[in-house]
């Protein structure tokens, strides 16, 4: 792999050549390899082609944060789940135009977190081609979660490089040796991410994963100012899988840890409709004062808001589904109607894109969720007729313009907290994600032939 910094007035271009590592494929053929670049500068611009002499890819380009401490922004897209319509080019144009339209709006950008689901099969590459054919995907680093449709095979783990990752069998929902994923972490500036790879969750492996969670707060979180928490399993998930028993079981095995973790904030997919949570404590509201869709909201010692994120790329919807009385799942008593379940302050399903926007900030992060369609294509799942309907109140009013609010709120973890100073634990702009265990700042680009 080669990279060159930008030239300047005083300084000529210089390119540096990094080895890539590279395995064969064993279930789509071809290639994979990533190399890790170290010595990146604030503030700059790079180009980078892989491949080798006689063979080199096109020279893409990106540019480090300004700063490797501070306020930054990042974006969150749930299961653009690419072929999951029964049509890839369809999926892959609007994946595209979630991204294209998402970083149009935010170009200040700094890191893009999936909530898994990248492709319908997990060893379909034109799925995988598709999904990472956004040219803007090359410039931005990619936090990949995992989810049930990415792991069944190889693939993932040979199209994506996380750092400072465990690849126990507990993190295992089948056989290690032929699935993709595990948990891992990293420091963005001030915020320590942790991924779980959710479809482990029987015979211990909740137990392991919240292990793995506290040795890794344990680690890092007392420098860090925000713990988020990413997997794939919405545990109060408004539609289809509201009440699975996968969820059930997680919804007995994380919220009490979390909140004596003190994690802020966890975003979660699988869902294909977008819910936030009230602050959950122990696993109960945290707050009763707090009302539904309460745009200021504060955690308190031991609140944690969880958010659903709905399809970003419109290849599938699920509709909300009606809490079931009696279960440990059951109607808001805030809701007259009955509709919403009684862990969320929002529930939303329109049939079309959206994406979510954070902002972190020294004493608070604003969540933004934002649609990036409309009913008119792409649209693949309305287009398709896999539903019937698009646009709010089920159809019966127009849909809202590219760009506008499902649901905005800002969280503060602690009333009168003091702001701890941002970038106490910030190792600054990496791809693939951040920070090693060693702290080096690092730069992976993973690359497919």
């Amino acid at each position: 792999m080669e990279v060159t910094q930008a030239p300047n007035s005083t300084a000529k271009a210089k390119v540096v050549t990094f080895p890539a590592t590279v395995a064969a494929n064993t279930v789509n053929g071809g290639f994979n390899g990533h190399a890790v670049i170290d010595g990146l500068k604030a503030n700059t611009a790079y180009s980078y082609r892989v491949g080798a002499t006689g063979s080199w890819s096109p020279a893409y380009a990106f540019k480090t944060a300004q700063n490797l401490s501070g306020n930054f922004k990042f974006l969150f897209f749930g299961d653009p789940q690419i072929g999951s319509s029964g049509d890839v080019a369809k999926d892959g144009a609007g994946w595209l135009d979630t991204v294209n339209v998402a970083l149009a709006a935010n170009p200040d950008t700094e890191l893009l977190v999936s909530g898994g689901d990248q492709v319908e099969h997990a060893n379909t590459e034109p799925e995988w081609d598709s999904f990472l054919s956004p040219n803007l995907l090359r410039q931005y680093p990619w936090a990949a979660t995992i989810g049930n449709h990415d792991v069944g095979g190889k693939a993932y783990d040979q199209h994506f490089w996380t750092p400072n990752t465990d690849r126990s069998a507990a993190f295992y929902s089948g056989n290690s040796a032929t699935q993709s994923g595990g948990d891992y972490w990293y420091v963005y500036k001030s915020v320590l991410f942790i991924h779980l790879n959710s479809n482990a969750y029987a015979n211990g492996a909740d137990a392991a994963h919240l292990q793995y969670v506290t040795s890794v707060v344990q680690a890092h979180g007392a420098g860090a100012r925000y713990i988020v928490l990413v997997y794939h399993h919405s545990i109060y998930s408004p539609a289809d899988h509201a009440n699975d028993t996968d969820n059930q079981q997680r919804r007995k095995d994380f919220p009490t840890a979390f909140s004596q973790l003190g994690v802020n904030l966890v975003l979660q997919g699988h869902d294909h409709s977008y819910s936030r949570s009230y602050a959950i404590k122990n696993g109960q509201k945290a707050n009763p004062q707090e009302k539904p869709g309460d745009i200021q909201v504060v955690e308190g010692p031991g609140g944690v808001v969880y958010v659903t994120g709905n399809s970003a790329s419109g290849s599938k919807y699920y509709d909300l589904s009606a809490p079931k009385v009696g279960s440990d799942f059951g109607p808001d008593p805030l809701d007259p109607t009955g509709k919403r379940h009684w862990a969320n302050s929002v529930e939303n399903q329109e049939h079309v894109r959206t994406y979510l926007r954070v902002e972190v900030q020294a004493n608070k992060l604003v969540l933004d969720e934002l649609r990036s369609g409309t009913c008119a294509p792409p649209n693949a799942a309305f287009e398709r007729g896999n539903v019937s309907w698009c646009g709010p109140n089920n159809g019966a009013s127009p849909a809202y313009p590219v760009g506008s609010r499902v649901d905005t709120v800002t969280i503060r973890p602690k009333r009168d907290q003091v702001a701890a100073p941002m970038g106490a634990a910030s190792l600054g702009w990496t791809a693939g994600t951040a920070t090693t265990a060693d702290g080096t700042k690092t730069l992976t680009l993973t690359a497919l032939s």
